[in-house]
């Protein structure tokens, strides 16, 4: 088997991750892989894991270009010949969906995201078979799109027991990354994403600050990159934490990579999404670290975090909840965290049911060789 999975680039991010990871794992497992995007810092490690990274602009919004970079996907596709190609943002969807006109190469899509209900959205959703990230997503998707329940299927993010593993974080580094930030003897609550509005921390600065009242050695930590795009937004949170006079309480540790070690040091991971996520990959990775976890009590974290087991929920924006459930976290024990998540949610389920998917649909198309299956 054959496999292209299409994504718009390969800087940072969950869908990114996961890319890197399904391609490592398909090689694995003797399937041919090839990943194309326009590129970024996590494209190296598509060959490093003995894949394919073809570079290719499937990124922009730009229509007037679309035909041509259309024209370039339907050439590439053609000399790759792959046997089914995996499409994950919409960009690459409708570039895909003119490119495939000729082809009629079968098609399998991941909806990663509760994305605005439109015309532009809706192309998620037309595929011979579409992968939803959640059973909220799957509930959105059918919602909106009446996408026919033959051709939907959950498939839950999976975690990678082996890069997630406390077993085998690096003592140094998670000593190193105290020292940087002056974390040495604080109660630590980390939350990991983007840098963007729909993160929403600003609660997250709040709630910190309201829980060092009565616990004043509570500290935040925010790991993430910072998108160009974005940047403003970055400028914002910086002042308000200058405007709380919380200096050394909010510390910016930018894009890392020691991802698990500092999961492994935090005391707690927030995700305060303002908007539902579909799943909530920082949230099901802190947990095989062993770290509870607090997030909004939305989307997919509902499907991750169990009451006073897992960590706690709390209303989206509301900073004083969040700093309650910081507090009780910080006066809780938790265990059990990695057997349990590892059981609900595994790198290797994931792999294993998104093959069956592949599988189910190369049938389908075996079953009707002169009749291929008709773009959208």
């Amino acid at each position: 088997m054959h496999v292209v999975q299409l994504v718009p680039e390969m800087q940072e991010g969950g869908v990114e991750r996961g890319v890197v990871e399904m391609n490592r794992e398909l090689v694995r497992r003797g399937v041919q892989s090839t990943v194309i995007s326009c590129g970024g810092r996590l494209a190296t490690a598509i060959e490093d894991a003995g894949g394919w990274h073809v570079t290719m602009d499937v990124c922009s919004k730009n229509l007037l270009t679309a035909p041509g970079r259309a024209h370039r996907l339907r050439q590439a596709l053609a000399e790759l010949r792959p046997d089914l190609v995996h499409v994950r943002s919409r960009v690459p969807a409708w570039l895909l969906r003119m490119a495939n006109r000729t082809l009629h190469l079968p098609v399998v899509s991941t909806v990663h995201g509760f994305n605005h209900i439109s015309l532009y959205s809706r192309i998620m959703t037309q595929a011979d078979r579409v992968i939803c990230v959640s059973h909220a997503v799957r509930d959105y998707v059918q919602r909106n799109y009446r996408t026919p329940d033959r051709a939907l299927r959950v498939i839950h993010r999976g975690v990678d027991a082996a890069a997630f593993d406390p077993a085998c974080v690096s003592a140094a580094v998670v000593e190193a990354f105290r020292q940087e930030h002056g974390l040495v003897g604080k109660f630590v609550a980390t939350s990991v994403g983007r840098l963007t509005p729909l993160k929403d921390y600003e609660t997250f600065i709040r709630g910190v600050a309201l829980a060092r009242k009565e616990a004043p050695s509570i500290v935040g930590v925010i790991v993430g990159g910072t998108h160009p795009k974005r940047q403003r937004y970055a400028t914002r949170l910086q002042a308000l934490v200058l405007d709380l006079g919380l200096e050394d309480v909010i510390h910016f540790a930018g894009s890392r990579r020691e991802v698990d070690a500092i999961y492994a040091l935090s005391d707690v991971v927030v995700s305060c999404s303002s908007q539902p996520e579909s799943f909530g990959r920082s949230l099901a990775e802190a947990l095989a670290m062993e770290t509870p976890v607090i997030a909004t009590a939305h989307g997919g974290a509902l499907e991750i975090v169990r009451p006073s087991r897992d960590g706690f929920l709390f209303p989206p924006q509301n900073a004083e909840a969040l700093a309650r459930c910081l507090l009780a976290v910080s006066q809780h024990d938790f265990s059990g965290l990695r057997a349990s998540v590892l059981a609900r949610f595994s790198l290797d389920a994931m792999v294993e049911q998104t093959l069956a998917v592949y599988r189910e649909v190369l049938a389908e198309k075996a079953a009707a060789p002169l009749h291929p299956t008709p773009q959208p």
